[in-house]
């Protein structure tokens, strides 16, 4: 079959360069058309389901809001996990679904029963809504709204807010891949009437009278058409409000046939809506900030782009003094990733350029096998497209020319050698008859070669299928490599049948065998170190083997102690500070604390800008208290750094600066990292140690426990406890028989609290096309402390009236600040964040202490997460996916060879190919990852290869050798000496650039490469020692030799 394609090829050369041609095409139109980011999207298939109510505490949102969500969700088709937080005034509920279940169904679901919950939920309470289709990738940008110098004094943030909400929010809202864009910060502004208690006591009035007559006084009307003559007028009645004098002039009473308006009990003017977040930036104080989420699945560097581009066409059309400032832009870090790829592909396919032309002595070889790289790369582009692969660090910068091209190597290698064996006899042809032999030799060199070829690379396919398998985090994040190689494998050995037979035929030229080149000095000079070697090795089997076995021993024992982490955390090249302040700081205390940090930070060099998120946006997806901030830190390029030479340094530079702010705690992690973590597992650290139980109160007290006792342990840098106690309250507890004295109900009462306070909208305003609550509610001084509550008139059926604490006992108290909840049970977490040691190592100390030192309750539990759980998953999963390949390299092997005996010593490659990967990895300091491991699945089937070339080899000898075993062997290697040195060469050297790589992004690719690197040096080793000492050891008998014959 092979055979017949490899001649079908040469003999019509033009239909092969159509074919050729069209690869090129349509590879360069996919590159047009293909999604390009910076990382893949690890994100679970998720949906959150927010409910906002102002005006609940937190145990009441618990009870209220979150419980009868997630009992309805519980039992929804594909549910993987449910969690949630309960805060004042908001309730977060994320439901994971499995990934098959796809994007648009779990909504459809989440829908209906959200229908149901709302009939769970009292009236008033809040109405349950989806988050944003987005994930973890979605913060694709973000702005602040900004003031330039001199006209500070005439934008209030009021108006900045207005401005974000009306003018830049509404064009950049059609863009297509953005689903939404949240604001944060500023005042939302409202039409305020501020009634005074004192006045309503007056006159005896009751506050719902004044709402009552708010909202009856507010509204439109039509009453159908009238015709007449030729003409039908349509009646339409305008009563809705305009202006602060029309609020004004809204009657509330007639008394003795005196109207009483609002203005005689309210002052009318712009007020702004109780907020529970804020921003804050570069030192200067308060901004607004719009925060630009992409679409799940959207192409992110397309949608950035067209942002921008809308961005620029708003410009004219801000007010005078305003403008976008963006400070946090992904396509900055696709920039750094994109070149971190092209860097790595551009030096890799140059470095095997040189290699092979070096190792085959002929530049029309070499430049043979160099074209084919671009045509893989091409094809495999096509693919990706056609497959809906993106482009990033994963898919596209993991890709290894040297172990893509080994199949062409090898044919091409053989074709060249034929031709320089034959230089004599095609010395002496005609034009007409060189091309005759040309063609011939290139059909029967390539028809022999393709067998090893075709193997070896299905083989390294077939390894990727597991890769394939993984699911999760681990997953998504290799998958596209094992696609896109798979793909570029696929095309090499379309071109290997096709391509480059025929391009061979025409463009190699026979050499003489006799001329001495660089390349022949240097296979000389690499041929008498090794025909020593293996002459002694020949002569030592057993000395040899032992050796081999020890070096495995030691090796295995290297990596049994190695420490190990999930993924390489990507450096996104920008910083986010956690600070942890005080639970139940004010909002105004937390700004200013913000702003003093922005100042300290903006004193170092390395620092661009620094924006502050604090609290919650107007669509929670990240639900924090006000106590909470998010501070994000652009920094400038490394090369302009003068303070530390790496982030860690400048982290622990950035906490001694900052330490002169007292009682402070920091977290340090950064934008994409932080949201990845947050949502994949709900926790914002890379371990999370959780403790469930019932009572809040212990859980509290066992996490802070928990939080001393681990302290010293190496490399925990940030230990955070979970805020969940001590959020201050004012409480008002009825007294029921008072109530039913004054004959009241307890509605009335709660009413009072809701408008008086919180404030109740009893209407809109328009302005043009902006809408605006009009809102009730007591004037600021009367809204600041416990008496204003206690003091509070009720107006009572007889017409008196009596202050609230009356009906009530008004105290101050403490109440929990937060409810987490994982698969409905409440828990705290203790966040850690791991510096300057792997994750695996810390918490296994953290294990041992919190076993030793900490005793829970009955009913109370552990467990941990975050980056931990991801790692623990995904080693699971490699136990199953590792053996698998194993055992489809040895069939394939057997399938290839048939024989077990040849099979079982070719697959003696793979643990030596593992021992050179190990002590790399050693030697260079890293510890084992889910990176590591997939290169270690990667180079199984790599390790393979040159087995099959060399034992192919052996034999083919054995039919017409004469000597004894070991001149067929000592012959047989010195043969395929240079073709094993050139494929191994060309696949590790192709992953030099990727191991050694310090750009942008690369920190997730080196263990993988560093693997293949160390690992393919140590199986050339044994291929070319130890396999032929196995060799002669199976095979030394006479008998067995004759019979092999």
């Amino acid at each position: 079959m092979l055979d017949k394609i490899i001649r079908w090829s040469v003999e019509n050369k033009i239909i092969v360069f159509l074919f050729v041609l069209g690869i090129i095409g349509f590879g360069f139109y996919s590159l047009t058309k293909i999604p390009i980011g910076a990382v893949p999207d690890v994100t679970n298939n998720q949906v959150q389901v927010i409910t906002t109510s102002r005006n609940l505490s937190t145990e009441d949102v618990e009870k209220y809001l979150t419980y009868p969500i997630e009992l309805e969700m519980v039992n929804l088709p594909g549910v993987k996990e449910i969690r949630s937080v309960s805060k004042f005034g908001l309730s977060v509920v994320t439901i994971v679904f499995e990934d098959k279940i796809g994007t648009y169904l779990p909504r459809q679901l989440i829908a209906e029963k959200i229908k149901i919950a709302e009939e769970r939920i009292p009236a008033g309470f809040g109405k349950p809504f989806m988050g944003p289709i987005s994930t973890g990738l979605g913060e694709i940008f973000q702005y602040i709204i900004d003031v330039k110098p001199g006209y500070e004094d005439r934008y209030s943030l009021t108006d900045l807010r207005t401005i974000q909400d009306w003018i830049v929010k509404r064009q950049l809202s059609g863009i297509s891949g953005v689903v939404e864009v949240n604001t944060w910060g500023g005042f939302l502004k409202q039409y305020e009437v501020a009634v005074s208690p004192e006045r309503l006591r007056a006159m005896n009035i009751d506050l719902v009278q004044v709402f009552k007559a708010l909202e009856e006084n507010n509204a439109i009307a039509g009453g159908g058409y009238i015709e007449k003559t030729n003409e039908s007028y349509f009646i339409r009645a305008e009563g809705q409000v305009k202006t602060l004098e029309e609020i004004g002039l809204i009657v509330v009473d007639n008394r003795n046939g005196l109207p009483i308006y609002v203005r005689d009990l309210a002052s009318v003017g712009f007020g702004h809506a109780n907020r529970f977040g804020a921003i804050t930036a570069n030192g200067q104080g308060e901004k607004v900030l719009g925060q630009v989420m992409m679409l799940k699945d959207a192409d992110s560097k397309a949608t950035i782009d067209r942002v921008k581009a809308k961005l620029e066409q708003i410009k004219p059309t801000l007010p005078e003094g305003i403008v976008v400032n963006g400070f946090l832009d992904r396509s900055e870090l696709i920039g750094k990733t994109t070149f971190t790829i092209a860097e790595n592909l551009v030096l890799g396919c140059l470095i095997v350029v040189f290699v092979v032309v070096l190792l085959l002595g002929n530049l029309r070889s070499g430049l043979v096998v160099s074209s084919v790289i671009p045509l893989s790369l091409l094809f495999a582009l096509s693919m990706m497209y056609i497959f809906g692969v993106d482009a990033n660090l994963m898919s596209l910068g993991a890709i290894d020319f040297g172990i893509i091209i080994d199949g062409a190597v090898i044919i091409v290698e053989f074709i060249a050698f034929q031709l320089t064996a034959k230089y004599g006899l095609l010395l002496g042809l005609s034009k007409s008859e060189m091309k005759i032999q040309k063609d011939k030799i290139a059909v029967e060199s390539a028809s022999k070669m393709m067998h090893s070829a075709v193997f070896g690379q299905i083989i390294i396919i077939i390894v990727f299928i597991p890769i394939l398998s993984l699911s999760g985090v681990e997953g998504k994040m290799f998958g596209p490599m094992a696609k896109v190689f798979s793909f570029a494998l696929i095309g090499t050995m379309l071109l290997g049948m096709t391509y480059v037979p025929v391009v061979s035929s025409l463009f190699l030229k026979p050499t003489d065998p006799n001329k001495r080149n660089i390349t022949k000095r240097l296979i000389d000079w690499i041929n008498s170190l090794y025909g020593p070697s293996i002459n002694w090795a020949l002569d030592r089997k057993k000395t040899v083997l032992a050796l081999a076995v020890a070096i495995l021993v030691v090796a295995f024992g290297i990596f049994s102690r190695m420490g190990g982490e999930f993924i390489p955390t990507l450096d996104e090249g920008d910083f986010v500070i956690q600070p942890v302040l005080k639970t139940g700081t004010t909002l105004s205390n937390t700004i200013e604390t913000t702003t003093e940090i922005e100042k300290i930070l903006l004193e170092f060099p390395e620092v661009d800008q620094v924006v502050s998120r604090i609290g919650a946006a107007e669509i929670p997806t990240d639900p924090m208290s006000m106590e909470e901030s998010d501070i994000i830190v652009t920094l400038l390029p490394p090369k302009e750094w003068k303070t530390a030479s790496t982030k860690d340094e400048l982290a622990d530079a950035f906490k001694e600066a900052l330490s002169v702010i007292p009682g402070l705690e920091f977290e340090f992690t950064q934008p994409i990292e932080m949201r990845f973590n947050e949502l994949i597992t709900g926790v914002r650290a890379d371990l999370a140690i959780k403790v469930f139980g019932e009572d809040l109160t212990v859980l509290n007290q066992k996490a802070l426990e928990i939080e001393a006792a681990i302290k010293g342990v190496e490399g925990a840098a940030d230990i955070i406890v979970e805020k969940t106690a001590g959020l201050p309250q004012m409480k008002i507890r009825y007294d029921r028989e008072k109530i039913a004295k004054y004959g009241i109900n307890i509605s009335t009462l709660n009413d009072i609290i809701t408008m008086g306070f919180a404030g109740k909208a009893a209407g809109t305003v328009f302005e043009g096309e902006k809408q605006f609550d009009l809102v009730i509610r007591f004037p600021q001084e009367f809204r600041t402390d416990l008496d204003n509550i206690r003091r509070a008139s009720v107006n009572l059926p007889d017409g008196s009236s009596l202050p609230l604490s009356e009906f009530a006992e008004i105290y101050l108290d403490k109440g929990p600040a937060k409810i987490s909840r994982d698969g409905t049970r409440r828990r705290v977490v203790i966040g850690v964040n791991v510096r300057n040691r792997d994750l695996q190592s810390v918490v296994t100390d953290i294990q041992q202490i919190i076993q030793s030192e900490i005793d829970l309750p009955e009913g109370y539990f552990l467990d941990y997460g975050g980056q931990f759980e991801n790692l623990n998953m995904a080693k699971a999963r490699l136990m199953v996916a590792v053996p698998i390949a194993l055992a489809l390299i040895l069939l394939l092997l057997y399938f290839a060879l048939s024989s077990m005996k040849e099979a079982l010593m070719i697959y003696t490659a793979i643990p030596f190919s593992a021992v050179g990967g190990i002590l790399l990895l050693y030697f260079r300091g890293m510890p084992f990852s889910i990176s590591a491991g997939v290169g270690f699945i990667a180079l199984f089937g790599i390790a393979v290869l040159n087995g099959i070339v060399l034992i192919e080899h052996f034999k083919e000898l054995q039919k017409d050798h004469e000597g004894d075993l070991k001149s067929l062997i000592l012959r047989g290697t010195q043969e395929r000496l240079r073709p094993v040195l050139l494929t191994a060469a060309a696949a590790a050297m192709g992953f030099l650039p990727m191991a050694i790589s310090t750009s942008a992004g690369a920190e997730v690719q080196r263990p993988l490469a560093t693997v293949v690197v160390g690992g393919l040096i140590s199986a050339t080793l044994l291929t070319m020692i130890v396999l032929p000492v196995l060799y002669t050891i199976f095979h030394s008998t006479k008998k067995s030799h004759e019979t092999d014959k």
